[in-house]
């Protein structure tokens, strides 16, 4: 949690953090006197814990969500990101043969005539060479074997996690957060994993029967096999996704049951309701994966191991669904958002107050100058006329609205 609110990527700086911060240590009850726990120590902590400590937070979360009305659980969208994983390419070694990949390419150069001293002739060698595959079935990273090599967010070729979110697509709230292998496609299980987020909803939500929970789930056409939407129309879950491979399917060599499911399917997506969930996936769950990823600072991974993984972004998860809950109750999603808005309000009132006697100053100096005062005639008389402010007196005036 406060990785998440405090924009810290790595347990050490959550715990130096949590060592130099006088508020923090307040928010986890630690005293001036007592030391706060070592970025190593919240390693052994979440091993102790396990993802079923983790989980049971995340619901719990979920559950005061619902309480307050920002449940609903109905419509369901799924969408998965790349995260980069902590290993490099370097240190990839040969599944059968432990030969590490560099040793591998000096190998190929030198029967191909070339020097393996010569360190940039063999990565022009390496660059070049025909039947250059790097193949997870092939190679691996000995210190984070579920790391895959794949392409990142940005274009490059590196050692990839996929991190999937599925979102209520009425409120934005994150219902189940799972980090995948990044060689896994997007349709392998998909039925399971949205049938286990219903079992979720229904025990939040107290709908054992699940009438009003996952009533419908939409992703787009990555997610689409013929198999996995059959599975979900058998639980009467309406599958809003696109079918990509629509102009190359040949009705008359489809079974019936297939045939109408492949109807159905584009029914939906045609439908003005499926067109809506649609423009909400696109809302909900790219903000989600903003929120989490990018500011929330697990672009880049600083953990290792799938499990280790899912344990870290449940909580992230379950973070950015507690500032759901914050920005209901306060206003503010973040306790930063909450300080800079105090802020804000204390320099706003100075500022009004600054100009307010700005003001006041200006108008008290025009009344001087516009104004006439009495003076006595020479007869005596007490009578009215322009009265014409002398240059010290309208210095002092000067002086003091400057200073003012």
């Amino acid at each position: 949690m406060i990785g998440f609110f405090e924009n810290l990527p790595s347990e050490r700086s959550i715990a130096s953090r949590c060592a130099d911060s006088f508020s923090l240590r307040a928010f986890l009850g630690y005293g001036l006197e007592e030391a706060t726990p070592d970025h190593s120590s919240l390693s052994v902590i979440r091993g102790r814990l396990g993802t079923a400590i983790y989980q049971a937070a995340f619901e719990l979360v979920l559950e005061g969500l619902r309480q307050h009305g920002l449940l609903k659980g109905r419509n369901l969208g799924i969408d998965s990101s790349v995260i980069e994983a902590n290993a490099s390419l370097r240190a990839l070694v040969h599944r059968n043969t432990e030969e590490e990949y560099w040793e591998y390419v000096k190998r190929l150069a030198a029967e191909a005539g070339i020097d393996p001293d010569d360190t940039k002739a063999v990565r022009r060698f390496d660059k070049n060479r025909e039947g250059r595959k790097t193949s997870n079935q092939e190679w691996v990273n000995p210190h984070d074997p579920d790391a895959k090599v794949g392409m990142t967010k940005h274009g490059a070729c590196d050692m990839i996690y996929k991190p999937e979110h599925i979102t209520d697509l009425d409120t934005g709230v994150i219902v189940a957060a799972e980090v995948r292998c990044g060689d896994e496609g997007d349709t392998v299980g998909l039925a399971g994993r949205v049938l286990a987020a219903g079992e979720v909803l229904s025990r939040v939500c107290e709908d054992p029967d699940q009438t009003k929970v996952l009533t419908s789930l939409t992703a787009d056409e990555g997610y689409f096999a013929v198999e996995e939407t059959c599975c979900l129309r058998l639980e009467r879950v309406r599958v809003i996704i696109g079918d990509p491979h629509e102009s190359k399917r040949r009705p008359d060599k489809q079974d019936a049951v297939v045939r109408q499911v492949l109807h159905k399917a584009k029914q939906t997506v045609g439908s003005e309701s499926g067109k809506a969930l649609l423009r909400k996936r696109g809302e909900h769950l790219e903000r989600s994966f903003c929120h989490v990823l990018d500011h929330g600072k697990h672009r880049r991974a600083t953990l290792r191991g799938r499990k280790n993984l899912t344990m870290r972004q449940l909580a992230a998860a379950f973070t950015h669904n507690l500032s759901v809950l914050m920005r209901h109750l306060t206003g503010h999603g973040t306790p930063k958002q909450w300080l800079a808005a105090a802020a804000g309000a204390f320099f706003g009132v100075i500022g009004a107050s600054r100009a307010a006697l700005e003001r006041l100053v200006a108008l008290s100096t025009r009344k001087l100058q516009r104004y006439c005062f009495n003076r006595s005639g020479n007869d005596g008389s007490v009578r009215r006329g322009p009265w014409r402010l002398s240059v010290t007196c309208e210095s002092e005036i000067r002086r003091f609205s400057t200073g003012c």
